[in-house]
């Protein structure tokens, strides 16, 4: 994985815990890798790793199984889509639209490309 340097590298591996979760990869109840394989899958320290699972079961994305493991949360992937929409309609969205009033571009050229993206 190569990391961005606008964000916290733990947050960028949370980012792609959760990603996986929601392309079905990661399901609910099963447990996730162990922090040795994840952080030789990330090529990061194991604190790193850590950071980025205690951060996820803050959200209760992820549970702890003393002594197994980690675990999917029942409904992570209801609770990361929520999280995600309201992100992106709170923060992305109104730049956006800041941008393209800037810009001039009009809300049918945004429509069209939307939708061509779709196909």
């Amino acid at each position: 994985m190569i990391f961005s340097n606008n964000k916290a590298i733990y947050l960028q591996i949370a980012d792609s815990l959760t990603d996986e979760i929601l392309a079905g990869h990661l399901t609910p109840n099963n447990r996730i890798p162990s922090i040795r394989d994840l952080s030789a899958q990330f090529q990061v320290n194991v604190n790193t790793i850590t950071r980025s699972l205690e951060h996820l079961q803050q959200q209760e994305i992820i549970y702890n199984q003393r002594g197994i493991g980690f675990f999917v949360s029942e409904n992570a992937p209801e609770s990361i889509l929520e999280a995600r929409r309201r992100n992106f309609l709170n923060n992305v969205l109104p730049e956006v639209c800041h941008q393209m009033h800037l810009l001039d571009i009009p809300v049918n050229e945004f429509i069209n490309i939307y939708n061509n993206q779709r196909s």
